[in-house]
């Protein structure tokens, strides 16, 4: 298992445990993280698990491939920290993962 924190635009921080292999938008789906719609299953054809990763995280989580690229352009607010959660595979290294909500899913 790894905790990863969801923080939504209140600034409330919820901490759930993670399934090594999920993604991250499955453990939002599984403990009900508001702000995480995930319209499209996770099947990267939405831009609705979008969230933004924590400035300490971005390197070890990694950059979008191309084809999460050209899904974040229907995202709203989108900045250099930006991916889709459906994209984001759960890893021990993810341990202490933190990510924000956007205020709107695309």
């Amino acid at each position: 298992m790894a905790k990863i924190n969801f923080i939504d635009q209140s600034g409330e921080t919820r901490t759930v445990d993670a399934e090594i292999g999920a993604t991250v938008m499955e453990t939002a789906i599984k403990h009900d993280i508001p702000g995480i719609e995930a319209e499209c299953g996770g099947a990267c054809s939405c831009a609705t698990c979008h969230v933004y990763v924590g400035d300490a995280w971005t390197d070890i989580v990694g950059g979008p491939q191309p084809m999460e690229e050209d899904m974040l352009d229907f995202a709203y607010e989108v900045r250099p920290s930006s991916r889709l959660s459906c994209q984001i595979k759960v890893t021990p290294a993810l341990d202490g993962l933190v990510v924000t909500t956007p205020e709107r899913q695309g």
